[in-house]
């Protein structure tokens, strides 16, 4: 029988999920795993969308002083009841998640901090009257939280040092030291670097955190999430005891997205385990440690999908949750050799790259190595391996695309970018034009071979030939529509006796171009691909269509195609 639990799509609330009925992979191990290795302050980096926030939550539903001990009821770490008992409920906890931070300009974003905060200690009224604080220590409760027309009126000064009195208030009152949880530490500072901010916002990250982190006698322990871990130099200057776990790190590396036992048990617990084959080639393929992990998010929406539709085709959630800036960027700023390493990936093969996993948002565009270290981490790529430096210490990660989604979100951006190349090359796309309608067939070839060695391939070695061929239609199709816009261009359509590649009406009324693309595997097979193009127009009568519009003045062009370059054979009938 299928499970009836509801599957949580875009719940990240630990609580909701446990109270009311949604499906939840357990991940409570990493409660065990936080206390018995014990760190002062942890931060986890782990791409968007890899469960981070839920874990937090349920941190906080663990930890926190009058947390309801039934949520656990049943989950790995309610069988470990020496630390239960030790730890469970017997915190103040303060709980900051900073994902919604954003704004065009640094007092924007700054304020946005500033409301959050004065939320989140409006979880304490209590403190408002606490027996156990002084007049002056509930002023500078009330300060946290003031208002004024609705608005919270802290100024930075106070702001910094919000985190760290809240929690020397928590402790006065309950006489116990404070944990402290900080979610998405790190988007403030990528909106900021975005919106031309970045030097004050690391100037107030600084300071907050430092108050709260480095120098607060009341902190029991803190862990932080983000996606990039930006180096100690640039925010956690000074911090002791802080330790780092990253996508390379083999402690935690199943608490964050799920194991292929997970996906295998969620499936069959919704009679859907025959789709799993499907969810791999999709959503499977990230390293963390030592641990394959599936995005979360994307298998999460794939099976809620496929619940109501066991014949629901996969989709790109991931990608389509969040932008792909940094695919953009780095599509961009590639040269030849970057370019060529892209195709590499593309086509299922490996690169090997030294990263740095340490840097601030402001050096991300510095360098192209930056950029192939920032794809690591935010997920686009991952590690399949570690490749010793010949006379070094040092080694480089083997990299790869992980799965077919991400994958997509590669092609989809270079096609973009090769759209705006090509619309920059205005003198490339005039001769073409002025050569196809010459007959000149070795002009037509060397203006398209010139575009091709532009482009970055985005062809699968592995894929058939047939959708190499459409591959190569789709982008002779895409020139010639930005080569002269007062062409009327058909692709595909009936003519004949059958369906002709391009149909090409040009402005003089009496004129018709019929052109067929051909794929060949060797550069030796182009001569013959391209006559097997003519002989296909001439038998079934492709040019009848355009004869039929009074345009008799035929132009017939067989191109071929093979890798980057093409061979053009034309004829007029």
């Amino acid at each position: 029988m299928a499970n009836t639990l509801k599957l949580p799509v875009g719940i990240e609330n630990f609580e909701e999920i446990r109270k009311l009925g949604f499906y939840y992979i357990d991940k409570t191990r990493l409660i065990e795993q936080l206390l018995q290795g014990w760190g002062k302050v942890t931060l986890f980096t782990r791409p968007r969308r890899f469960g981070k926030t839920l874990n937090m939550s349920m941190l906080k539903s663990f930890f926190e002083i009058g947390a309801d001990k039934s949520l656990f009821d049943g989950l790995y770490i309610s069988g470990n009841k020496v630390l239960c008992d030790e730890h469970m409920g017997k915190y103040p906890v303060i709980f900051l998640s900073l994902k919604s931070v954003e704004g065009r300009s640094f007092d924007d974003a700054r304020y946005m901090i500033t409301e959050l905060i004065g939320i989140e200690a409006e979880r304490f009224s209590f403190l408002e009257d606490s027996e156990y604080l002084s007049e002056n220590e509930k002023k500078r409760y009330k300060a946290i939280i003031a208002l004024k027309d609705g608005t919270n009126t802290m100024d930075e000064k106070a702001l910094v040092s919000s985190l760290q009195i809240l929690s020397q208030l928590l402790y006065k009152h309950f006489g116990q030291k404070t944990v402290i949880l900080i979610d998405e530490y790190d988007v403030p500072l990528d909106k900021a670097f975005q919106n031309g901010y970045y030097k004050e916002m690391v100037s107030l990250i600084r300071g907050l955190f430092g108050k709260a982190l480095k120098t607060n006698e009341f902190l029991q322990f803190a862990v932080l999430t983000g996606c990039l871990r930006v180096s100690k130099e640039s925010i956690f200057t000074g911090l002791n005891n802080f330790e780092i776990n990253s996508i390379v790190d083999i402690d935690h590396d199943e608490q964050f997205g799920f194991t292929d036992d997970e996906v295998m048990k969620l499936l069959l617990d919704y009679d859907r385990s025959e789709r799993y084959p499907d969810v791999k080639e999709w959503y499977d393929g990230y390293h963390f440690g030592n641990a394959d992990i599936y995005c979360p998010w994307d298998v999460i929406n794939f099976a809620k999908k496929l619940v109501s539709d066991p014949l629901a085709r996969p989709s790109a959630f991931w990608i389509n949750s969040s932008g792909n800036d940094m695919v953009k960027r780095f599509v961009d700023k590639a040269d030849q050799t970057t370019r060529d390493e892209i195709e590499k990936l593309v086509a299922g093969g490996f690169v090997e790259k030294q990263l740095r996993l340490d840097l601030t948002y402001d050096e991300i565009d510095n360098t192209i190595d930056n950029l192939w270290s920032v794809l690591f981490t935010t997920g686009y790529l991952t590690k399949i391996g570690e490749v010793k430096l010949p006379d070094s210490e040092s080694y480089a990660y083997r990299l790869v695309i992980p799965n077919k989604e991400v994958r997509e979100v590669f092609i989809l951006q270079i096609q973009e970018w090769f759209k705006a190349v090509v619309a920059n090359e205005n003198d490339t796309m005039k001769l073409l034009s002025s050569a196809i309608l010459d007959k000149d067939e070795k002009q037509v070839a060397r203006q398209l071979n010139i575009v091709m060695s532009r482009m970055i391939s985005i062809l699968d070695t592995k894929a058939p030939d047939d959708m190499k061929e459409n591959f190569y239609h789709g982008l002779l199709l895409g020139l010639l529509r930005g080569s002269n816009p007062d062409w009327l261009i058909k692709s595909n359509r009936e003519s004949g006796d059958g369906f002709s590649d391009i149909l090409i009406m040009p402005e003089d009324p009496d004129a018709g171009i019929v052109i067929e693309v051909k794929y060949a595997k060797e550069m030796k097979e182009l001569d013959a691909a391209c006559e097997a193009a003519i002989t296909q127009i001439k038998d079934k009568r492709y040019d009848e269509t355009l004869r039929d519009e009074g345009r008799c003045d035929i132009l017939a062009y067989g191109i071929a195609f093979c890798r980057k370059r093409c061979r053009v054979v034309g004829e007029k009938f």
